[in-house]
């Protein structure tokens, strides 16, 4: 691949990666848990209809004493 693509594929990572944890740890903040020892389950698509792309990554973000 070229490195003009991999270039712009790492800039959309990066903003993907930026605001996403910004995007959690507000909601985080926002919701009425208060319990400091917390799991999320949390899912992300990315999808590419040019491509036929669909790929979903699912995990658990867990908070624990702060």
């Amino acid at each position: 691949m070229s490195n003009e693509f991999n270039m712009s594929m790492r800039k959309f990572l990066k903003r993907v990666g930026v605001t996403s944890q910004r995007a959690i740890e507000d909601a985080i903040r926002s919701s009425d848990e208060g319990a400091a020892d917390q799991s999320f389950e949390i899912k992300a698509e990315l999808t590419c209809e040019e491509l036929g792309l669909r790929h979903v990554v699912e995990g658990t973000i867990r908070r624990s004493g702060e």
